[in-house]
């Protein structure tokens, strides 16, 4: 179980594909990064397209650099093999100790499908039910809402009614007339003059 979980921390999603890389490879086959690159080179029919493997750009290889591997060196930068890549090895490093390899390499593969699969159902399924419930509550914030509103307009209707019934009675009616506000007495009137 050790060397499962060893494996699959060597394993990374790069362009979305879940990947390893020559490097870490080379050192579970126990042969030379070199070695493994040339056996890939002289079989690259075997190899062609990215869902068996690609060649990593030096800013994908920094994102998932984490030991003191080198870039790559030379010609070649560093080769990312996907699964069905790895598979592909196993016919291209044919000793005793890639077959081994190999066959953990690809229940490290499996094991990890799983387990990034599994919690993610769940996930799904937990966060729809969350969703579904803010729906829910929502749609209950919503409708009172509606409530508050049509009674907020029944008001402002009655207050509106109210306002023009006080205005068509002549008992408030406001004066137009264009004479100044207040009054002077007839005694004084006199006494201005």
């Amino acid at each position: 179980m050790e060397q499962l979980d060893y494996i699959q921390n060597l394993i990374y999603v790069i362009r979305g594909q879940r990947v390893m890389l020559d490097y870490d490879l080379a050192r579970i086959y126990q042969v030379e990064t070199s070695q493994l690159k040339r056996q890939v080179r002289r079989n690259k029919e075997r190899f062609e397209g990215e869902d068996f493997m690609f060649e990593l750009s030096h800013e994908e290889f920094l994102r998932c650099q984490i030991g003191t591997s080198s870039w790559g060196g030379g010609r070649y930068g560093v080769f990312a093999f996907t699964e069905i890549g790895v598979a592909m090895l196993s016919s291209v490093l044919r000793s005793e100790v890639a077959i081994q390899a190999n066959r953990k390499i690809m229940r490290a593969f499996v094991s990890y499908r799983h387990l990034a699969e599994m919690p993610l159902a769940a996930t799904y399924v937990e966060l729809k039910k969350q969703i579904d419930a803010l729906k829910n509550e929502m749609y209950d914030i919503l409708a009172d809402q509606n409530d508050i509103n049509e009674i907020t307009q029944a008001q402002l209707d009655a207050i509106s009614t109210a306002l023009a019934e006080l205005q068509s009675s002549n008992k408030y009616t406001i004066s137009t007339s264009p004479h100044p506000i207040g009054f002077i007495l007839p005694q004084e009137e006199n006494n201005i003059q």
